[in-house]
């Protein structure tokens, strides 16, 4: 099943990021310093090159959608989907930032929403993604957008990551 990310979003034109993309998303995360604070990194244009096909256990290339959300040629944010994971009716969701002067206007909520609308329509049950453990602002988005934590906390690289997750 392969999603036709032409119908995810009314408001942003969603394409597939490539290599070619990694400069205006290195501004993009750039943009966006809590973020990264809390990772206690900062961007670096290898790593985003890594995220572009980064892939957890068990998936397939071509469950990923690594996506960029654009308005009159401007790169308003980006996502990282994996299908199928960690299970066939989950949809796991790895990054999604957005554009700093775009935030608090409900930008984001709607991108999520038509994602999951398109997800529900795919016959996907669940979303789930995990956010930086100490991120108020992360937490805060995501319990807005009805993400509940799923009880699963993982350790990254000096960070602890919660699991949340919402059902379709």
């Amino acid at each position: 099943m392969q999603l036709d990310i032409q119908k995810l979003s009314g408001q942003y034109q969603a394409r597939h990021m490539t290599e070619d993309d990694l400069p205006e998303l290195l501004a993009l995360a750039r943009g966006n310093p809590v973020y990264y604070e809390h990772m206690r990194v900062q961007p670096a244009l290898e790593s985003l090159r890594e995220d572009l096909t980064k892939l957890p256990p068990r998936t397939a290339p071509e469950d990923k959608y690594f996506l960029g959300f654009y308005r009159d040629e401007r790169l308003c944010a980006a996502l990282d989907l994996i299908l199928r994971y960690p299970n066939p009716e989950t949809a796991f969701i790895g990054w999604f930032i957005l554009r700093k002067d775009l935030h608090g206007r409900g930008n984001g909520t709607a991108i999520v929403n038509e994602l999951l609308a398109l997800l529900k329509n795919q016959r996907f049950s669940y979303v789930r993604l995990a956010y930086v453990k100490g991120n108020p602002e992360s937490r805060a988005f995501w319990e807005k957008n009805q993400f509940i934590p799923a009880g699963i906390e993982t350790e990254g690289d000096g960070y602890t990551m919660v699991v949340m997750e919402r059902a379709l």
